[in-house]
């Protein structure tokens, strides 16, 4: 390798080096943007899931009582938690028997026996 070879790959190296530190720069500062826009949009739409419960009350109060309508409304979120933690719940059994230690199938237990 000769000298002035062995100089382009150091000015490579280099330049390599500070486009890597540009690239990590613009992706932290984008990284950042992403989540700022995520934390408001959520924010927005709990306000929003807000405005929907209180106005189904309002409109319901006329058809049955005040405190039937909230009954309803109240009723009717708690069986969307329930829906969504049952579901949550088994996704999660299904990611624990992904990686439970008996598969027959998992390389790295293979190797720890």
């Amino acid at each position: 390798m000769t000298n002035r070879s062995s100089r382009n790959w150091g000015l490579y190296a280099t330049a390599e080096i500070a486009f890597q530190k540009t690239r990590a720069k613009l992706a932290g500062r984008n990284i950042g943007a992403a989540v700022l826009f995520v934390i408001v949009a959520l924010i927005l739409l709990h306000i929003a899931l807000i405005a929907m419960a209180v106005g189904l009350v309002l409109a319901l109060e006329p058809l049955v009582t005040i405190w039937g309508a909230i009954g309803i409304v109240v009723g009717l979120m708690l069986l969307g938690v329930g829906a969504l933690v049952y579901s949550a719940v088994s996704r999660g059994k299904l990611v624990a028997e992904l990686f439970a230690k008996d598969d027959d199938g998992d390389p790295a237990a293979e190797s720890e026996a």
